[in-house]
Parts: C-alpha cells; sequence; structure tokens
C-alpha cells in the first residue's frame, strides 16, 4: 500500500507496557504505519514530570516538536526552556529529556530509523 493512515491515540503507549503510566504517554508508531526508514515517536508528560531516563542516538538526527503544553528540554549539560510549535534539532551523540511544565508536554518526534541506534541513559537528570 503506498500509505497509511493511523491515530497515534490508538497505537500502544509503550509507557504502560514499561511501567511508566505515572509519567505519561509514549507511542512508537513506525510499524503502525508501515513506515520503512522514517522514525516517529508521540510523546505525553503529565505536568511536572519528567522522561524516565535521557537517551542517545549513535546515527539519527531527530527533530522533536512540542505540541502542546511547555517544559524544558535537557541536551547534555544544557537545559532549555520550550513551548508550543519549538522545534528542536538534536544530534545522534546527544543526550536528551524531556520535562512538562504546569499544563504537560506533548511532543512529536521525528528522525531516520536505525535498527538499534539508540542508547538508554538512566539518571540521566537530577536536580
Amino acid at each position: 500500500m503506498s500509505y497509511t493512515i493511523k491515530n497515534l491515540r490508538e497505537v500502544e503507549d509503550s509507557a504502560v507496557k514499561f511501567g511508566f503510566s505515572d509519567i505519561g504517554h509514549a507511542h512508537f508508531p513506525r510499524e503502525d504505519l508501515a513506515a520503512e526508514s522514517t522514525g516517529l515517536a508521540y510523546h505525553v508528560l503529565k505536568p511536572g514530570k519528567r522522561s524516565a531516563f535521557g537517551h542517545r542516538h549513535e546515527a539519527a538526527e531527530e527533530i522533536a516538536v512540542v505540541m502542546s503544553g511547555s517544559g524544558r528540554v535537557r541536551l547534555d549539560d544544557e537545559i532549555r526552556d520550550i513551548g508550543e510549535l519549538d522545534a528542536i534539532r538534536i544530534s545522534p551523540s546527544v543526550t536528551r529529556a524531556f520535562e512538562a511544565g504546569d499544563k504537560g508536554l506533548t511532543v512529536l518526534v521525528f528522525g531516520p530509523r536505525h535498527a538499534g541506534d539508540g542508547e538508554i541513559v538512566n539518571d540521566f537528570w537530577k536536580d
């Protein structure tokens, strides 16, 4: 088929699957969309919550777009305020994580799909 339409809310919520539903939602619709080379993530953080961990890539540059809400993003050792329709280009080696403000934070993340290209960084964002 030359196209696929899927509502992102109908894609499996990986936050539930991995025990992070108290933080928010994490949907990865690549397979549901039958995307061959594009990665996509739909993240919703509840008000005042942070990503459960940071992550980085070896080869995949990503662009994150704030769809609603506001908060902060940590990019390696730098923390920046972000808000609706801010687009953030993130080089592969930069470790990143998000934090929601008072109204929560919804982010779409796009990038090329490279199987096995992702490293989780636990305890990345500490006060």
